[in-house]
C-alpha cells in the first residue's frame, strides 16, 4: 500500500506559478482552412446557416459541420465565444463589422 506524500507550500506555489505562466503566454496560433475562414466571416456578419450556405453555394449541413469544427478547434460553445477567440487568434480584424 502506498502512502500519499503531503505537498508542501513550496510545491503548491510552484504549481500555481507554472499555471499562471501558462495562462499569461500568448495565444497559440492555429491554422484554419480557407473555407473555415469564409464560414467564420459569415458568422461574424451575423448570417444564418441557410444564408451562409446560399452565399457560398454549399449545403446547410456542410455549413453546420464547418461551424461545429471551428467551435471544436477553438474550444468554444457558442457564437459569442467563437468570435472572441477568432479575434484573439487574429482570424478576424478588430474592425470586422465595418467591412
Amino acid at each position: 500500500m502506498r502512502t500519499r506524500r503531503k505537498t508542501t507550500k513550496r510545491a503548491r506555489s510552484r504549481v500555481r506559478s507554472r499555471a499562471h505562466a501558462a495562462s499569461t503566454r500568448s495565444v497559440p496560433r492555429l491554422a484554419l482552412t480557407p473555407r473555415q475562414k469564409e464560414i467564420l466571416r459569415c458568422v461574424a456578419q451575423g448570417l444564418t446557416n441557410r444564408e451562409t450556405a446560399h452565399r457560398l453555394r454549399i449545403s446547410v449541413r456542410t455549413v453546420e459541420v464547418h461551424r461545429f469544427n471551428l467551435m471544436r478547434r477553438l474550444g468554444v460553445r457558442n457564437v459569442a465565444q467563437l468570435l472572441r477567440q477568432a479575434l484573439a487568434h487574429k482570424f478576424l480584424p478588430k474592425n470586422f463589422l465595418a467591412r
